[in-house]
């Protein structure tokens, strides 16, 4: 008997056809008190949990911190997709690796390739992670709840911020029963904020970009206001060239870059060799002009260390803070 249960309150099968948009918010719990039944909020719908969930199955990547934070990794019964193991400590590469990997296929835009018999067949009383072919939809069908990250619900236009993570460790913690543990996760997340902060001092005037390009040369997508590379570099203590742009994530072109002309520049890349990304955009046409390439002020990243709003966004504020504290 599955100990979890949905209780839809919007159009799912509509939302299910827009295009996903990263921008902030969080599942807001909509149960007050200790215990069971939980009831979350994710991308409009009201997920209701009879009881702690203990058979999850993973579809993308971005619960692993939070769940390792509420000491429920052994809850994760599978997973499938990318785990690049730079984002994780060796605790967490511990638990990772003692899960099976059902797939880690994808197709040319990086989505993951899974079927439903496959995952259905783990028997889930959690999915964690909605992918074109798994929608919250088709899992519902078959009682099994979906939760994604708030910041990836289709249609989302929430302006993110740091206290997104917090906000998202607290619900994970109700799911789980974990509470106790998140309270204290937060604590944690909360004083590495204040201490990246003081390491990055008052805002320096400096402009940055965050960009993802094409490796091998092509289309160049930058990171507006929408986009948690906004916060991020504002903690940094740099101003967004592209704050000026509501949007999450838009193709620019070299001629574009070079009119705003940042001080430095973020490359985010999914996976493969991070110098093969630079030069997908040092090698185009005109990039040299640009003052961040000039100078050498160009500094690549892997996706999830910006995008979505986990505690690894904490890590990438770090890393930036780090890697250009000394060159101003």
């Amino acid at each position: 008997m599955k100990a979890t249960r949905l209780a839809v309150t919007a159009t799912t099968s509509a939302l299910a056809l827009l295009v996903a948009a990263c921008g902030g918010g969080t599942d807001e719990p909509t149960a007050a008190g200790p215990g069971y039944p939980v009831t979350v909020t994710n991308c409009g719908v009201d997920v209701t949990f009879d009881a702690a969930p203990e058979r999850v199955v993973l579809l993308k990547s971005a619960a692993v911190p939070y769940l390792h934070a509420l000491g429920v990794m052994d809850r994760v019964t599978a997973r499938a997709g990318q785990y690049p193991r730079d984002y994780y400590d060796a605790a967490t590469l511990t638990e990772l690796d003692r899960i099976p990997l059902l797939t880690d296929k994808t197709d040319t835009s990086g989505h993951l390739q899974i079927s439903k018999e496959v995952v259905i067949s783990q028997e889930p009383d959690l999915v964690l992670g909605e992918v074109d072919n798994l929608s919250r939809d088709t899992l519902s069908a078959v009682d099994i709840p979906l939760l994604e990250e708030p910041a990836m619900c289709p249609g989302n236009t929430a302006t993110p911020s740091f206290d997104d993570i917090y906000r998202q460790m607290e619900t994970y913690g109700r799911v789980f029963g974990r509470e106790a543990q998140a309270a204290t996760a937060v604590g944690a997340l909360k004083d590495r904020m204040t201490a990246v902060q003081t390491a990055a001092g008052t805002a320096s005037g400096r402009t940055a970009a965050v960009l993802y390009p094409t490796i091998g040369g092509g289309t160049t997508y930058a990171y507006g206001s929408a986009s948690m590379a906004h916060p991020q570099l504002e903690a940094a203590g740099f101003r967004n060239v592209f704050g000026d742009t509501s949007e999450r994530v838009f193709e620019v072109t070299v001629e574009e870059l070079l009119g705003r002309n940042p001080d430095v520049l973020i490359l985010l890349y999914s996976d493969g060799d991070p110098a093969a990304v630079e030069q997908g955009l040092t090698g185009l046409p005109g990039a040299e002009k640009l003052n961040a390439v000039r100078n050498g002020a160009v500094m690549t990243q892997l996706f999830n260390f910006t995008e979505p709003p986990t505690p690894l966004s904490i890590d990438g504020l770090e890393r930036i803070v780090q890697r250009f504290r000394d060159d101003s």
